[in-house]
């Protein structure tokens, strides 16, 4: 019998959630700002996401870019995005909240996760920036989250790989481990074989050249340039479908 992995792809525009159902992926997460590290979409987007697509489709719940220790008036915002999203008919959330000392904050994530119900929860890669990783997971067992989004506490999955068999491992049948950071066509078979997980999460972007004509190149609009106004990421339908068709071939 053929192992069903399940592949969600990260998305920050329509564009690219079409693209991860069309290749045929399980599941989208679904965010603004990737190149932030993911932060929650518009209400317009998760509701033309929920109106074009079938699959499975979670929500970031992150109000900003950075760390993961939110002030009380960010937490109000994120319970109030909980809520917008619960109206859309999505399948989950996807959210982290950490104390200063690195450790998980139970208090509030035991709020955001009784306001989601009954939605799934995923604790996305705050889990990286915890001091120990397998108290953390004993946690999130305890607190009812369905799902661990991790990098093996290291910059790529790859990297981080022995970690995330040990979760696996560890995690039975309590919690789904989900590997991602660096996933791509060359190493996610590696990737599967070596830990034993059952989800893969990836963005398998691809650049794609601005239609703009006219280029004003004295200006960027964050201030800083981290990435031009003229390069635009989207995700690239081939590259689902052929991860899709590699992970069909594992037994």
């Amino acid at each position: 019998m053929k192992k069903k992995i399940n592949i969600e792809i990260c998305v920050d525009s329509i564009q690219s959630a079409l693209a991860a159902q069309n290749g045929g992926a399980s599941r989208i997460e679904l965010c603004d700002n990737l190149i932030g590290g993911g932060t929650t979409p518009s209400a317009g987007m998760i509701e033309l996401a929920r109106k074009y697509l079938t699959i499975d489709i979670n929500v970031m719940i992150r109000p900003r870019s950075g760390d993961f220790c939110y002030s009380p008036l960010e937490i109000e915002v994120m319970k109030r995005d909980i809520e917008i999203v619960k109206k859309y008919g999505v399948n989950g959330i996807v959210i982290g909240v950490l104390k200063p000392n690195g450790e998980i904050d139970i208090n509030i994530m035991k709020e955001l996760i009784e306001l989601s119900r009954p939605l799934t929860v995923t604790f996305h890669r705050a889990f990286d920036m915890t001091k120990d990783p397998f108290k953390s997971l004993d946690i999130l067992i305890d607190l009812g989250v369905e799902r661990i989004l991790t990098s093996g506490k290291e910059s790529k999955a790859m990297q981080g790989i022995d970690l995330i068999r040990e979760l696996v491992t560890r995690a039975e049948d309590k919690i789904i481990i989900m590997p991602g950071s660096g996933v791509n066509e060359e190493n996610v078979r590696l990737i599967i074989d070596n830990t034993g997980t059952e989800e893969i999460h990836l963005s398998a972007k691809k650049r794609i050249e601005s239609i703009m004509e006219y280029r004003n190149d004295r200006v960027d609009m964050g201030g800083s340039l981290i990435v031009s106004e003229y390069d635009n990421y989207f995700t690239c339908e081939e590259s689902v479908r052929n991860i899709t068709k590699i992970l069909n071939n594992i037994k």
